[in-house]
């Protein structure tokens, strides 16, 4: 039982690199592409225009009656 208990408190670990390893992946293109000004001026505009999208459609389905 004890095995069990240790291969349970291991996949804490192994879920945090997995989302790691996907932010490295997505975020390492990125960052070599933002050397020219055009380009990382284009992605800090899409990264502002992604959070308050997310931002506008959390808040829609958290509290719909503000939207009336």
């Amino acid at each position: 039982m004890g095995e069990f208990f240790a291969n349970v408190a291991r996949y804490p670990k192994y879920l945090i690199t997995i989302i790691l390893g996907v932010f490295t992946a997505i975020l390492e293109p990125l960052i070599r592409r933002s050397s020219n000004p055009i380009t990382a001026v284009a992605l800090i505009g899409a990264a502002i225009s992604g959070g308050i999208t997310l931002v506008l459609i959390l808040r829609a389905m958290v509290f719909p009656e503000s939207l009336v």
